[in-house]
């Protein structure tokens, strides 16, 4: 087996995306580069709804595949074609 060494490590940092989406982007677009198939990966991490509520704009996915990890509570959550619907406790879609 093969070592392989760590090059990078990054950190979350909070910001604002969609219509005012506070989240933690932990890989982002200065990071595609390095992680190519995966274009990005957020943390959701509010119990106040008006930290996420907006949403986002419709908006392409470059063909990349969106995964949902939802902990606790529920999402709703639709792509640009408008595919989609509410994930909460018990739901696996795939």
């Amino acid at each position: 087996m093969k070592i392989r060494n760590i090059i990078k490590t990054v950190k979350g940092h909070p910001t604002v995306d969609g219509a005012g989406v506070h989240l933690i982007r932990v890989l982002g677009p200065n990071d595609v580069h390095d992680i190519d198939p995966f274009s990005m990966l957020d943390a959701f991490d509010s119990e106040n709804p008006d930290d996420y509520i907006k949403g986002f704009p419709m908006h392409p996915h470059r063909g990349i595949e969106t995964i949902t990890y939802l902990i606790k509570g529920q999402i709703n959550h639709k792509d640009r074609l408008r595919n989609g619907g509410l994930l909460g406790k018990d739901n696996l879609n795939g």
